[in-house]
């Protein structure tokens, strides 16, 4: 059982989110996880650092804490190769403490940058895992050819890699994502406040993926970001959730939509229901019987993600009030290592 901060990039300039991330573990959260966007969510006041240069200066700031990326798209922006080479060379630097958070992407990330076709679920599933295959592969031999039916390589080597394959934490919102996910990954990702059924299916997906894999699903580490505002004032805690309304959104009132400045508008037209994707709340026993019931259906990693401008705020009161009685219920020895269930 791990208990972890979510660096928001999508929110926050990267200094500022680097001095969050290092509270983070001065008052003791176990994992870091960042996002990865090349557009955020909203124009105006929106950001979107580049997370690999910002994970490698969050190695050198910490000493302890677990991280990496949730999630990273290793298909269209970036050639999995050069994620290998990247994520070679942030374990390296931190042995032990990197994982590397993939998913099939977002339009809103790859088509802006690219001016691409979007490409259906099929084939960004069939990209990814390709491109788990071929990471895998670059971080354990050496003169890699690799002729897949997406991606090539000749004769290609990592000369800078970790003695142990980086853990791959693979996203999944949907039942078949959650299979790939159990056929494929050393851990999976997804996210709180959505319908209680759906967690029991992506599981029971991860499972059967896992079993149809030959593999032990208990050996999958089960990370969920789980969407929480404390705070002493319950007004404050509800007001906070606002900036990231664009979470409250139906999937059919955000299709199709790619400009931070359009879901922005569409954003903040909806925000009297931001708080509906969050734990929001005053109360700290509150709070850990919320967060316990992802617990209880199996979540080994869980990452809370605070939605406040004043992320200082949260994490002084998190910290003082939540974690511990959180630790008393779930009692945690040494923290997991990155891929152990």
């Amino acid at each position: 059982m791990r208990f972890g901060y979510k660096a928001s990039a999508e929110q926050f300039a990267p200094r500022e989110l680097l001095d969050y991330a290092v509270a983070a573990e001065r008052h003791g959260f176990d994992t870091v996880a960042v996002s990865d966007h090349f557009q955020p969510w909203r124009h105006k006041g929106g950001h979107a650092p580049f997370s690999i240069a910002w994970l490698a200066a969050l190695g050198e700031r910490t000493e302890r804490v677990t991280f990496g990326t949730s999630v990273l798209t290793p298909t269209l922006r970036y050639h999995p190769s050069v994620v290998a080479q990247a994520f070679g060379t942030l374990a390296a630097l931190s042995p032990g403490r990197v994982f590397l958070g993939v998913g099939t992407g977002e339009a809103m990330n790859d088509n802006p940058a690219l001016a691409l076709t979007w490409p259906n679920f099929r084939e960004r599933s069939g990209r990814l895992a390709e491109a788990v295959q071929l990471m895998r592969t670059l971080w354990t031999e050496e003169r890699v050819t690799f002729d897949g039916r997406f991606y090539q390589t000749e004769k290609a080597t990592i000369y800078d890699r970790p003695e142990q394959p980086v853990p791959i934490y693979m996203a999944a919102s949907g039942p078949k994502a959650a299979a790939l996910a159990g056929r494929l990954g050393d851990g999976f990702i997804c996210t709180s406040g959505k319908q209680p059924e759906l967690y029991t299916q992506l599981l029971e997906a991860l499972e059967g993926g896992a079993r149809e894999a030959g593999r032990d699903p208990d050996a999958i580490a089960r990370m969920i970001e789980v969407k929480v505002s404390y705070d002493h004032d319950a007004a404050f805690a509800r007001d906070a959730c606002r900036w990231w309304a664009a979470l409250s959104l139906t999937t059919e009132e955000k299709s199709g939509i790619e400009d931070p400045v359009e879901l922005e508008r569409l954003a903040d037209a909806n925000a009297d229901r931001a708080h509906t994707r969050f734990i929001v709340s005053s109360d700290p026993d509150e709070v850990v019987e919320r967060i316990g019931t992802y617990v209880e259906l199996g979540f080994t990693d869980l990452v809370f993600h605070a939605p406040g401008a004043d992320q200082t705020r949260f994490l002084d009161a998190f910290a003082a009030d939540v974690l511990p009685r959180l630790r008393d219920r779930y009692p945690t020895a040494v923290p997991a290592a990155p891929g152990s269930s």
